[in-house]
């Protein structure tokens, strides 16, 4: 089983890496481009063999390593 977790920073946080890439990518000759949030990504191999348990697993990571809950969003995707 695969799981995959998209984290971001909540609305309203300011985020300045996300500021320097929209920055860059308007001096590269992208115009169109309006705002610019980052965030990351984590693709883990589970050993689990069921989603429900896999995902209350990844959940409990999330909370207490890969995302930081004061300022940061996330999701998990499982797949087989």
């Amino acid at each position: 089983m695969k799981a995959r977790v998209t984290v971001t920073l909540k609305p309203g946080v300011l985020d300045p890496q996300g500021q320097a890439i929209q920055g860059s990518l308007k001096s590269l000759g992208f115009a169109g481009v309006g705002t610019v949030r980052q965030g990351k990504v984590f693709d883990l191999d589970l050993g689990a063999a069921e989603a429900t348990g896999a995902e209350a697993d990844v959940r409990a990571m999330c909370e207490k390593l890969l995302a930081n809950t004061v300022i940061e969003n996330y999701s998990i995707e499982i797949t087989p």
